[in-house]
Order: structure tokens, then C-alpha cells, then sequence
């Protein structure tokens, strides 16, 4: 006599169709013209000149890519990383440029700030929000060897390990970080000068947090105080 076939086990959860197809550029997008836009709303003493330069270049690459694997980022194709490794390292060199500028002025009491607290705080803030943008891009395409590698392969071993991750019961099977799972880690490292609630696993990880919290610290600090000393 044959056994009956006992109770069936849960069925294993296919990947839904976001986690195979990669998420939307629009996100990423958006991130680089704030890029772009802030390094207009910069000084000119700490901006390229002419000013439309950065945000011309940045919006051409950002074409390049949008053209190049439209709809979702899934492409896996060498160009295309390097065209998104192009952008985001013109991004940190155009901020690194006004940091330096601004650090700088700041160290030898340039008087283009001297008696001007709001404009100094504004400069400061535009190169601090520019930085988290920066460091947001950069974690996420190193990540994992990227947003079109993780949508095919996201049970690679990865560099940051997200609360989601510790706690699967709570988001779905195949989920995977997004841009803006990037942005906060880029934005809780600049402001708590700590990795919170992601923890970064590989060398090169924990190193890239303890720059962007380095720097952090350095403008904040140096403009806060300038800021205050012209107040009073």
C-alpha cells in the first residue's frame, strides 16, 4: 500500500520582477542634477567657470547612460560602468575643488566671508549636501559590482549589510538596496560620523565611510565656527 504524500512545504518564492529587472534610474537621476544644480548655486570663486560647464557635462553622461540601458539598470556592460564611474568621480572632483576653496578661505580669513555668516553657512551647507550625494553614488555602484550586477545576481556577497538584511521577515525574499538605501548610509555617516544601522564589511568600505565622515567633520566643523566667530 502506498503512503499517503505528506503536507507539502512552503513553495520557494521566486524573484519578483523588480529584483530581476533592476530599479529605475530616476532616483540616480535626480541625485546628479542636484549635483549639478548645487555646484551652480556655488560661489564662483568655487565653481568651474564657465558655470554651465559642470551641469552640461554631468547631464551628457547622464544621457549616455539613460540611452544606454534605458528603462531599468540591468545592462552588465563595461562602458556603462565606467560612463557611471566617469560621472560620480566629476561630481567629487567638482566638490573637492569648492571644498578646498572653501576650507582654505576659511583657514586664512579670506574676506569674501568675512562679514557674511549666511552666505558662509549657505556655501558651507551646498558643499556638505554635494558630498553626501557624492559618497550615496559611490556606494552604490561599488556595491556589490553595482545596481545591473545586484539586479541579476543579488545574492552576491556585499559590502554593506543593510537592517533588511538582519531581519528578512520583514521585507520580501529577493529585496535588495536601492539608491536610496545608499543615500541614507552616505547621510548618516556625514552627520553621525558613525555607519548607524549598516555595517560595512569589506576593507574598502569601512575606509570610503571613514573619509566621507572625515570630511564631514573637517568642513562642518571649520565653517560652524568661523560662522559663529563672525556673529559675535
Amino acid at each position: 500500500m502506498r503512503a499517503s504524500p505528506g503536507p507539502a512545504g512552503p513553495s520557494p518564492v521566486a524573484p519578483g520582477r523588480d529584483a530581476v529587472r533592476g530599479e529605475h534610474w530616476w532616483p540616480v537621476a535626480s541625485a546628479v542634477a542636484s549635483a549639478g544644480l548645487l555646484h551652480v548655486a556655488l560661489p564662483a570663486t568655487y565653481r568651474a567657470n564657465p558655470v554651465w560647464v559642470v551641469p552640461a557635462v554631468m547631464f551628457t553622461l547622464l544621457v549616455a547612460l539613460v540611452v544606454g540601458d534605458p528603462g531599468r539598470i540591468d545592462r552588465r556592460k563595461v562602458w556603462l560602468r565606467v560612463v557611471t564611474e566617469t560621472v560620480i568621480a566629476f561630481i567629487t572632483a567638482s566638490n573637492l575643488y569648492a571644498g578646498i576653496h572653501l576650507v582654505s578661505d576659511i583657514l586664512t580669513n579670506n574676506k569674501l566671508f568675512a562679514d557674511n555668516a549666511t552666505g558662509l553657512l549657505a556655501t558651507g551647507g551646498v558643499t556638505w549636501v554635494t558630498n553626501v550625494i557624492a559618497f550615496a553614488l559611490w556606494y552604490w555602484d561599488l556595491d556589490r559590482g553595482g545596481a545591473a550586477a545586484r539586479a541579476h545576481r543579488p545574492a552576491r556577497a556585499p559590502a554593506f549589510v543593510f537592517p533588511e538584511m538582519q531581519y528578512p521577515a520583514h521585507v520580501s525574499a529577493d529585496w535588495v538596496p536601492r539608491f536610496a538605501d545608499y543615500l541614507s548610509l552616505s547621510f548618516w555617516t556625514a552627520t553621525a560620523f558613525s555607519p548607524t544601522d549598516v555595517s560595512a564589511i569589506r576593507p574598502w568600505a569601512k575606509l570610503l565611510m571613514m573619509v566621507e565622515a572625515a570630511t564631514s567633520l573637517i568642513v562642518a566643523t571649520l565653517v560652524i565656527a568661523r560662522a559663529i566667530n563672525i556673529l559675535q
